[in-house]
Parts: C-alpha cells; structure tokens; sequence
C-alpha cells in the first residue's frame, strides 16, 4: 500500500511538472510571435539591417520551443513493455539538440562579427531611432522570458526547460549586439556591432557547453553528488532496524533518480520482518526525495 502512495504521487507530480512546462512553452511561444513580428516591422521601417537579423533570431527560437514541448512531454510517458525503466532520457535528447541549435547561432554570430570586421565594410545608412527603442524592448522581454523559463526549469528538473531558458537569454545578448551596433552606427562608430557580437558568440558557446555536458552525464548514468547520496544514508539509517549501509549506488536517468542501496539488519530476522525494513526504507527515500523514481534496497545479515 505504502508502494503503490509513492507511485501516485510521482505520478502526480510527473503530470504536474509537464503541465507547467507546457504552459511555459505556450506563453514563450506566443511572445516570440510578437516580439519577432514587432522587431521586424521596427528593422524595416527604420532601415536597420541588425534588427532585422534580431527579427529572424528571434522566430528561430520557436524551433526550440517546439523540441522542448516534444521532448518534456515524450519524456513524462509511462513505462511501457519496450522502455521498462520509462522515457526520461528522451529530455536528454531534447536539451543535446537545443544544445546543438544555441551552439550554431553563438557561431553564426560570431562569424558574421569576424567576416564583418576582416572585410571593414561599414559603409550603409544609418538606422533610425525605432531600432533603438525596439532593441532595448527586446532585451527587457527576452531577459524576462529567461528568468521565467529557468524558474519553470528549476521547479521542474528539467534540462530541456533550462536549455530553452539559455535560447532566451541568447536572444537577449544578440539584442544587446544589435543595440550596441545601431547604437554605433549613429553616432559614428558602426564597427562596435562586430566587437559585440564576439563576445556575445563566447557566451553563448559557453552555455551551449555547459547544457550539452549536463545531458551527456544524464545519459551516461552519472552517479548523485557526494551531498545527495549522504543525505540518502542518513535518511536510510534514521528507520527503525537499520544497523549499517552496506553499499549505496545511484544513477541520474534523464531528470529522475535511481538508488540500489545494501542495508544491515539483525540476522535473527524473520524473512517478513527483514522484508518489512527494506520496504520501510524504500518509501523513507522515495517520499523524502521525488525526484527518485526507485529505489532497490537489498538486506544483508548483521550483527546488532
């Protein structure tokens, strides 16, 4: 009965963690739409080649939203005949191509900064203010949409959450170019958009870095951090017949956790009473820490 409570609440909180990530998706959705569509009229009718490239940005990020939605939702299926230990690694596969996309366009725009300042062609008519106002509203928007999605995405657990947070973010930086070079260009200076866009491009490479290695340990069954697993020994020898922690051995599956404890009890135990601590242990750890989906424990005879 205590097994069964403790699968329903994962279950539960499964649902509950995709509906917040579905609801945060559907709102960055619809705000790039419009943010998009407002910095390309804005490019246009102030003559501003950057805006314009921030317009294009900007609607390439629906690209990760839509593999985020996909990857979250895929991810949260139940167990089934062919996937016994569920679909959680499929995220993983969700925040290495986000990883990939926010890698090519830290690359794209770091390129188009060097091609551009190689060839010292800056000649071209000089924007207007909209661009200007549109690129400081951007970088407000983006910055929100970024903190919004990273709070969705540490609430939830979820890599392909903080990937798209970091596309935000990215969108942000190449905002802060495009205000830097139209900025330049009217007073002067139009070469500062370049110089902008390579150290935006490091930054973004950095959290392209930092996202693809995360879901790379989440694939390969990286063990929990020493912290984790002392917390998971002390809760396991906080139960009543407990006498040692034998071993422990953890896994990260995609966004959940899997534990295979050994525990000591006292060997004169029935075999139902032995079975008793093991359960009792079990439910201990996976109520205490939801992000466990299992948790093995196995009893070795001791000496009390």
């Amino acid at each position: 009965m205590k097994k069964n409570s403790a699968a329903a609440n994962h279950q539960h909180c499964d649902k509950a963690a995709i509906r917040l990530a579905n609801r945060v998706s559907v709102v960055t959705i619809v705000m790039n739409v419009v943010l998009s569509a407002l910095k390309l009229a804005a490019g246009i009718l102030a003559n501003s080649a950057a805006m314009i490239s921030d317009a294009v940005h900007t609607l390439s990020d629906l690209f990760s939203t839509f593999i985020v939605i996909i990857g979250v939702n895929y991810a949260g299926r139940k167990s089934d005949e062919k996937h016994r230990y569920g679909h959680e690694r499929f995220e993983c596969v969700a925040s290495i191509i986000l990883a990939m996309v926010l890698g090519l366009t830290g690359a794209w725009i770091g390129w188009s900064g060097i091609k551009l300042l190689s060839s010292g062609d800056f000649e071209g008519k000089v924007p207007g203010a909209l661009a200007l106002v549109a690129a400081v509203v951007s970088i407000a928007i983006k910055e929100w949409m970024y903190w919004y999605t990273r709070a969705a995405a540490k609430k939830t657990n979820s890599g392909a959450l903080m990937a798209d947070a970091w596309h935000h973010r990215s969108d942000a930086l190449s905002s802060i170019g495009a205000f830097i070079g139209i900025g330049g260009a009217m007073i002067g200076f139009p070469m500062l958009d370049s110089v902008a866009s390579l150290v935006i491009c490091i930054f973004i490479m950095k959290a392209a870095y930092d996202i693809f290695t995360d879901a790379i340990d989440k694939m390969v069954d990286k063990s929990c951090d020493d912290k984790t697993i002392a917390e998971l020994k002390t809760v396991a020898l906080s139960r009543a017949g407990v006498i040692a922690i034998d071993d422990i051995r953890t896994r990260i599956f995609g966004n959940k956790i899997f534990v295979d404890i050994e525990i000591s009890a006292d060997k004169s135990l029935t075999l139902a009473e032995a079975h008793e601590i093991a359960e009792d242990v079990h439910d201990a750890i996976e109520n205490t820490y939801p992000l466990v989906k299992h948790c093995m424990v196995h009893v070795n005879p001791g000496n009390v």
